[in-house]
């Protein structure tokens, strides 16, 4: 059986609002790499799917610009 990730390690991860992130991008940084993503779904994603390759891997949430471009 698999065991799970206990709270106190750096990697344990959990929801932490039911609210729609609309208001932020995402930046993942790894140790070579870092990749700025647009919606909290594609984080969770890149997250999982990278997560055992880069165990060092942390997500910044950013501001969206506003204003006109």
């Amino acid at each position: 059986m698999t065991e799970l990730i206990k709270r106190s390690d750096p990697r344990f991860f959990e929801q932490t609002s039911d609210g729609y992130y609309d208001r932020h991008h995402y930046k993942i940084v790894c140790k070579n790499k870092s990749v700025v993503l647009e919606s909290w779904e594609e984080v969770q994603e890149y997250w999982w799917n990278n997560m055992a390759l880069n165990p060092d891997m942390i997500v910044e949430v950013l501001d969206k610009k506003r204003g006109f471009k």
